[in-house]
């Protein structure tokens, strides 16, 4: 058997990152299938030989738009020195540069949130997963991670970071933005 994706793996791949990119800087509702496959070098008519629905592709999109931000930031926490990896993770969530430039690389939860709350349920399903997996990355850089408490602690931490950055994204003031992640930061780095 080949392990190599053949041209239709390798352009479906292509389409679902592509959607990906485009939700997390226009939302769902922001595009269309027409402007995906345009972003993608392909044709609007192929694009039922990869996907039974916008539905459909919103899910894969939603999930690899989810699995990308987990990445990243599972790089900065495994890169962390010993004992620092939930500092290091909440200062480069909450950093400018994830405030100001978020859309194309930024966080899905973010991003994405509210919006999902209004999608179809298979939307909401990969979007849930990813959640769940965000929060376990934030548990494992928990002092005492897997001690009674550790999950909730994550989800607080995780729901602080997340809101943190929400606000600091919609209000017009840059200033304002910037003293709502800074106090996000100082308090959890102060949150035994």
């Amino acid at each position: 058997m080949s392990t190599n994706p053949s041209r239709k793996e390798v352009t479906h791949d292509r389409i679902v990152r592509t959607a990906a990119r485009i939700i997390r800087h226009k939302g769902y509702d922001g595009m269309g299938v027409a402007d995906i496959m345009k972003e993608a070098g392909l044709t609007h008519g192929g694009f039922y030989a990869h996907f039974e629905s916008r539905n459909a592709l919103l899910a894969e999109a939603a999930d690899q738009a989810g699995a990308e931000s987990l990445e990243r930031l599972g790089k900065v926490a495994a890169g962390a020195p010993t004992g620092q990896s939930l500092q290091v993770l909440v200062d480069t969530y909450l950093a400018d540069a994830n405030a100001t430039v978020p859309d194309w690389g930024g966080c899905t939860m973010a991003a994405l949130g509210s919006d999902t709350a209004r999608q179809d349920p298979e939307v909401r399903r990969a979007f849930t997963r990813r959640t769940r997996e965000f929060i376990d990355l934030v548990a494992r850089q928990l002092p005492g991670w897997g001690q009674p408490g550790q999950h909730e602690q994550a989800m607080a931490t995780l729901s602080c970071m997340v809101g943190a950055l929400i606000l600091s994204r919609a209000v017009d003031d840059p200033e304002l933005g910037q003293a709502i992640r800074r106090a996000a930061r100082e308090h959890l780095h102060d949150t035994p």
